[in-house]
């Protein structure tokens, strides 16, 4: 018997698909670079030099040849001699991150959020009970309902009744209404760390989710810095950090006109952000205080977290930093709101929005 054999490793031999591996690095620099695709090129050269991801037979410029030949990248129009990233990418990206993040994602019918109520619905449960009025016929189960009027009434004089019927219960599933909103604020990236690409590829992974197992289910999304505004799914790969204050209220405006005008009965924003409230318009003019928590930007954010409660609105805060005057001012504005709210690091930011959607599982009678 042979057993292992060991050799050292050369980074410069890479496996079949170089393609591949290469395109897994650019497609992360993408995200990085909010879809500047020089600047990822030219990171990628960087990463090149430094530790030797390509070889004679297959370099860097091969790989451009081929991302243009693949779709990935495409001609600027306007930038003579530049590329663009192409639909292909976005949706690529999407996807990556619905993998990276949503891994453990497992594959539910239709979809739909299951709720511990029963009723009308599309998955079937084992329990069973009297038909009542306004029962739909597919809910009745024939066999055991045949089997009670055999039972009853015999088989040579068969008669199906009313009383005979069974129908079988089945797990409602409630359809959700999400708005996503991400903070932009220029706090995202201070101190050298980068954290808007991680709540970019949440908003993407989570967009992703929703199109292909959620798509009764709809996904609005806000970007808020000075302002707020509503952003394209196809536009999350470009979004980029400003050199704005963070107006948590004019998000929270922007949020419940779109939820007002949706049918769903369950509503919801997810909030993504790293600081406190230093921003509220007025007028045409913006009040602003970036030092400590300003009472008159801090209440005005707490009466529209107390208006979405009164909406039927449920708002979770995926804060990413853990600043104790921060969390103290959370907690105040998750306790009028009744919602929830999550502290949470970087890299774990994609499970704590994934197990807080997925697990929704409530319907709401009116």
């Amino acid at each position: 018997m042979i057993g292992f054999r060991f050799t050292d490793f050369t980074p410069g031999e890479l496996g079949a698909d170089n393609f591949q591996q290469l395109l897994n690095i650019f497609l992360q620099l993408l995200n990085i670079t909010s879809g500047d695709v020089a600047e990822a090129l030219n990171y990628l050269n960087q990463l090149d030099q430094k530790y030797k991801l390509t070889n004679d037979q297959y370099g860097v410029g091969d790989f451009i040849q081929d991302l243009k030949d693949k779709g990935y990248i495409k001609e600027n129009e306007n930038q003579p001699g530049g590329f663009e990233m192409s639909t292909k990418s976005e949706r690529e990206i999407r996807r990556r991150s619905l993998d990276e993040i949503f891994n453990k994602l497992k594959k539910a019918g239709k979809g739909n959020h299951q709720t511990p109520f029963t009723g009308e619905g599309d998955e079937k449960t084992s329990d069973r009970r009297d038909y009542q009025f306004g029962d739909m016929l597919d809910q009745i189960d024939v066999t055991s309902s045949i089997k009670n009027a055999q039972i009853k009434h015999g088989i040579n004089e068969f008669t199906l009744n009313e009383d005979d019927l069974e129908v079988e219960e089945r797990d409602y599933k409630a359809a959700s209404s999400t708005v996503l909103m991400i903070d932009i604020s220029h706090s995202m990236i201070l101190y050298g760390e980068d954290r808007i690409t991680p709540a970019k590829k949440v908003a993407m992974a989570l967009s992703e989710l929703i199109t292909t197992q959620y798509p009764k289910d709809t996904l609005d999304i806000i970007a808020f810095g000075d302002d707020a505004w509503s952003i394209e799914i196809k536009d999350l790969p470009y979004l980029k950090v400003g050199p704005y204050h963070t107006n948590t209220v004019s998000g929270l405006q922007l949020a419940m006109d779109i939820l007002r005008r949706k049918k769903n009965k369950n509503k919801q924003i997810f909030m993504i952000t790293d600081g406190k409230p230093t921003c509220l318009k007025v007028g045409i003019k913006y009040y602003k205080n970036s030092f400590g928590l300003d009472r008159k930007i801090i209440n005005k954010t707490l009466d529209h977290a107390a208006q979405c409660k009164k909406l039927g609105i449920t708002i979770t805060t995926f804060m990413i930093a853990r600043d104790p005057y921060l969390q103290s001012f959370v907690r105040e504005f998750t306790k009028v709101n009744q919602g929830k709210a999550y502290y949470s690091s970087l890299s774990g930011l994609g499970e704590f929005v994934f197990e807080d959607f997925v697990r929704n599982r409530r319907k709401k009678v009116r």
